[in-house]
């Protein structure tokens, strides 16, 4: 069985046009840079064209990445999702027990969180121990830096 992969509408809409992207400018653009060097001679000896096969090599790559999840994706909106318990789209803020700072993260997809965004993945650990927790509600995770503890002081979903 194909394992589902929830992702927002916004983030569905960035991966086809990353693809899109890659299928219409730059494939056609690697060609034609491997075709010119291709021109210029001795292929053991032409960085240009071995730049420019590598280039081909990380782009089919990312299609090929690109057409699978978009396949196994689950667009999920959570501006639709009414809930008083965490979940996949909601932003979630926690106060950390021991040292009384409060974090808010967003729970996504693999593909779109980015922790510099204040957004994590809904298969890491931090969001697999908040799924289903409540207002109130107190975890403990374990991160590469020791033990957190968390407290789930608000959940919202836009």
């Amino acid at each position: 069985m194909v394992e589902k992969n929830p992702i927002t509408p916004e983030g569905y809409a960035r991966l086809r046009e990353e693809l899109h992207h890659l299928r219409t400018v730059a494939r056609p653009a690697i060609i034609v840079q491997i075709a010119v060097a291709r021109e210029h001679g001795d292929l053991k000896e032409n960085a240009e064209y071995h730049a420019a096969r590598e280039k081909q090599s990380f782009i089919e790559g990312r299609v090929k990445t690109l057409e699978e999840n978009l396949s196994r994706a689950e667009v999920i909106d959570p501006s639709k999702v009414q809930s008083s318990r965490v979940a996949f789209g909601a932003n979630v803020t926690l106060n950390n027990t021991d040292t009384d700072d409060e974090v808010v993260y967003r729970i996504l997809g693999a593909d779109e969180a980015d922790l510099n965004q204040g957004s994590i993945s809904v298969t890491s650990p931090l969001a697999r121990s908040l799924l289903g927790k409540e207002v109130g509600d107190e975890v403990t995770v374990r991160m590469p830096g020791g033990e957190r503890h968390y407290e789930v002081v608000a959940i919202e979903f836009k």
